[in-house]
């Protein structure tokens, strides 16, 4: 069948919004005609950077509905609604590896990433496909498929954040604001908000922010040291700056020699290049650096939750949407609005309406 997507064609040039050709699903893939799709920022590091193989399809969080899927999915059916994201929803070490579709795009055929959803349909493997519940919006919940797994995962499922433990939140963007969402769920202490932007921080206190710091006009260190008498359990970089991950390290508590061992920094921002680390602060103080991708995250069993929570008035997905594009035709629009620092918490576009 023939679809519509923003390609990929040519570095430093707009997407292109052409037609594209996909083929009958495979054994284990599952055609999905798309609602709504997020615009996450890392998909800027794939535009920006010239080495990413091209043509090239984006996006990694969506809504839609089965059209058709391959004799062995068992999972979902045609006419269910689901979730399409990036993060294989129940793999073991021995099925990690996810065939990829192709797609046709100006008379030649390419190999697509494994979930694409800036395009009005989307074929990709079954481990990408998640059923969603029917009775919520098929809208602001497209961001559960990155947005949300990525930040509150970062908090339950890499993190393990305990009741009464306190955090720090580097960045409050459409993942940060995640991250606070999950500290508060898991019943954090403390959340300390830390931004460069005033709208945003006061902003983050909706979603449970306890207390905000301006790095821009003051020390985020000092300060959270300050507020906590001497550091934070968890601090959270959700930018993926080497001077935020430093400043993580030095934000959480140092341990005592015998007693404790030091807090936790962890990364969930993507890095753009090397990141050299203060030596000070190891191994003095036994500090922890930990990664999280994808929220270290189970989502046959996260991702109804998420929802569930979402149901409850825990997880405000619809505040964390803060601008919404009517059509692929936008996304350049959109592209532009995330790169210049317009966008708040997370923007989507939407396809179609059920």
């Amino acid at each position: 069948m023939k679809t519509r997507a923003a390609v990929l064609v040519e570095h430093g040039q707009p997407l292109a919004i052409e037609e594209i050709e996909l083929g009958n699903p495979g054994p284990f893939e599952v055609l999905v005609k798309l609602y709504a799709s997020g615009i996450c920022h890392s998909q800027l590091h794939q535009i920006h950077n010239p080495a990413q193989a091209r043509p090239a399809l984006l996006g990694h969080e969506a809504t839609g509905v089965v059209v058709a899927k391959g004799r062995d999915v068992t999972h979902v059916k045609e006419g269910n609604r689901v979730m399409v994201t990036w993060v294989p929803r129940d793999i073991t070490p021995e099925t990690a590896v996810l065939n990829r579709s192709s797609f046709s795009f100006r008379g030649a055929t390419h190999q697509a990433a494994g979930a694409y959803t800036w395009a009005e349909h989307v074929l990709t493997h079954e481990q990408l496909v998640l059923p969603l519940d029917p009775s919520v919006p098929i809208d602001v919940t497209a961001i559960i498929g990155c947005a949300t797994v990525t930040g509150v995962g970062a908090v339950l499922g890499t993190a393990h954040v305990k009741p009464g433990q306190t955090v720090a939140v580097f960045g409050v963007g459409g993942v940060g604001i995640n991250v606070i969402a999950g500290a508060k769920i898991a019943q954090a202490g403390r959340i300390i908000a830390v931004d460069l932007a005033d709208d945003k921080l006061a902003w983050a206190k909706e979603f449970g922010a306890t207390d905000v710091v301006n790095g821009k006009t003051s020390d985020p260190v000092e300060a959270i040291r300050a507020l906590t008498g001497g550091g934070v359990d968890f601090a959270f970089d959700a930018i993926g700056m080497e001077s935020v991950i430093n400043q993580c390290l030095e934000s959480i508590t140092p341990g005592i020699l015998g007693a404790r061992r030091g807090g936790t920094a962890v990364v969930v921002g993507i890095p753009q290049g090397p990141v050299t680390l203060k030596p000070r602060l190891f191994p003095t103080g036994e500090r922890h650096l930990i990664g999280s991708l994808g929220g270290s995250s189970h989502p046959i069993e996260d991702y109804p939750q998420y929802v569930e929570w979402y149901k409850q008035g825990a997880l405000p997905l619809d505040k964390m949407v803060t601008k919404i594009y009517e059509g692929l035709d936008h996304i350049n629009e959109g592209v532009r609005a995330l790169e210049q620092g317009e966008i708040i918490g997370r923007s989507i576009m939407v396809y179609a309406r059920p």
